[in-house]
């Protein structure tokens, strides 16, 4: 081994340098191949072959930010909005820099005016939080802004770059003196970069509490809690408490149904109302795949599942009705109730001991269930507090309720479930309707693609979904090249996403 450090290339290849590594283990200087890396890594002057391979890939996209890029221009452009002299952009400018889908979902008239409401955090240029090729998160935080905010750019990957999803998430500035020195609790090995993500966000978010956990394909898991389930009293967090986790009970729901399409006894393609006997339809020809897909039409009810929803049984007898476009995707969450009605019809169970036979059970989710009341019966896991925030900055706890349309947003699970989920739902089904679920169906407003159930993000190669409710956040994420899953739970609304994108690109 040498004993001088080498100078990295201005273009250094990772490619070459496992090449390398490889080629000086068979030569016999080295027993493993770790070794190798990790002499190589100290020649260049990084402690780890994981650092050596952060600073060639720092390298390598440090020239293909566009992510960043774009939100610098949006600072520009819009710090100075309302000043006398000031003049908004033109059509043909925004068009140069955002993508038509994003113009179509958010037209000029409604972006423009969003756009200069961030003025005066945006002076000084965007602080970035989060910043890769084709993603971006900057954080907006001026004393005359009412909230803080986090600005979440995603870029198309390929010239011109034009931005294709933007996002503004609010969060009220949190100064709460219960969240001062919170505790930490882990099961697994905990990689030092998750730990530093958890510690992170939980100050720059004002959470009550944060769990991660994560698998990769060998099976290997470990889950991190910090902070508290609740507050007054306070009540340590651990991975093992229960979460309501909103919309990310769609991909459970899916799978269900998916199990019933591998077992001959509905049809994507048939038409949902043949197997619903207690509701139908305004449009009877919108089919299984296009309720899964969220392409069917069906209106979600006014009183969104984020506030209140109508119970199931309320439906029975009734239309659920049709109106926005076939073939397009928008949200609903009616018309996954309409499957949780079609699961029940085609099993003769109640959604949830349908829903339990068919996926929770098989896949060992012990900890997980549908209750039809707050989940407190002696026994049963343990359950958080939900919080969200006052005025005056402190955290008071939700109204304790839950989702009257089970198949929706029904939900309660632990992290180390939805880790189970992730990395062993495709074992409950062939390989045919698997691909299936994976497989773009419609687009999304930003860059990504829906599948059945299933979030798509081509540009970082992500499946996942995320779920929202009063008091609580749940987001899961599946990386498809290797099958590495993170989930990511917090006891406030708030997004997750860019949790688990930070965690997940630490991971390698």
């Amino acid at each position: 081994m040498s004993d001088h450090s080498r100078s990295l290339p201005d273009r250094p290849s990772l490619r070459y340098l496992k090449i390398e590594a490889k080629r000086r283990l068979r030569a016999g200087e080295f027993t493993t191949l770790a070794e190798a890396q990790l002499a190589i890594a100290r020649e260049h002057g990084a402690p780890s072959w994981a650092a050596l391979k952060r600073i060639v890939e720092d390298r390598t996209t440090a020239r293909q930010r566009h992510a960043s890029r774009q939100l610098r221009w949006i600072a520009a452009r819009f710090a100075d909005a309302g000043a006398p002299a000031w003049q908004p952009p033109a059509e043909e400018e925004l068009r140069a820099h955002f993508h038509e889908r994003l113009l179509e979902a958010m037209p000029p008239a409604e972006l423009v005016p969003r756009l200069m409401n961030l003025a005066p955090g945006l002076h000084g240029g965007p602080v970035l939080v989060e910043d890769t090729p084709t993603h971006a998160l900057a954080r907006l935080d001026a004393a005359d802004l009412a909230t803080v905010a986090q600005l979440q750019a995603v870029v198309e990957p390929t010239p011109p770059h034009r931005l294709v999803g933007l996002r503004v998430h609010p969060a009220a500035r949190i100064d709460d003196p219960r969240l001062t020195a919170p505790g930490t609790r882990t099961d697994g090995p905990v990689p030092a970069a998750a730990t530093a993500v958890a510690e992170q966000t939980f100050a720059a978010f004002g959470l009550p509490g944060l769990v991660l956990a994560s698998a990769d394909p060998r099976g290997t898991t470990w889950a991190l809690a910090r902070g508290w389930a609740a507050l007054d009293p306070g009540e340590p967090l651990t991975t093992r408490h229960r979460f309501p986790a909103g919309s990310v009970t769609t991909l459970v729901t899916a799978t269900a149904v998916l199990r019933l399409v591998a077992d001959g006894r509905v049809g994507l393609d048939d038409p949902a109302d043949r197997h619903l006997h207690t509701v139908r339809l305004a449009d009877p020809a919108v089919t299984v795949r296009e309720l899964l897909s969220h392409t069917g039409g069906v209106d979600t009810p006014s009183e969104r599942l984020a506030d209140r929803v109508p119970d199931p049984r309320d439906l029975f007898g009734r239309v659920i009705p049709c109106g926005g476009p076939r073939g397009r995707h928008a949200h609903s969450d009616a018309g996954y109730a309409a499957l949780g009605l079609l699961v029940e019809s085609l099993t003769g169970s109640p959604f949830p001991q349908a829903v339990t036979d068919l996926v929770l059970r098989p896949l060992g989710m012990a900890d997980s269930s549908f209750p039809a009341h707050w989940p407190t019966a002696p026994g049963e896991a343990d359950t958080v507090t939900g919080y969200v925030a006052f005025e005056d900055g402190t955290l008071v706890p939700v109204r304790k309720r839950v989702s009257t349309m089970p198949a929706a947003g029904g939900l309660w699970t632990t992290a180390p479930d939805l880790v189970r989920f992730g990395l062993r739902w495709h074992t409950l089904l062939p390989a045919e309707p698997a691909r299936q679920a994976l497989a773009p169906q419609a687009a999304l407003p930003g860059a990504g693609h829906i599948g059945l159930g299933w979030e798509l993000d081509p540009a970082g190669g992500i499946a996942g979904h995320t779920g929202h409710l009063p008091g609580a956040s749940a987001s899961l994420a599946v990386r498809l090249r290797d099958r590495r899953v993170h989930v990511a739970l917090t006891n406030r609304s708030t997004p997750l996403e860019p949790v688990n994108g930070r965690v997940l690109r630490a991971l390698g």
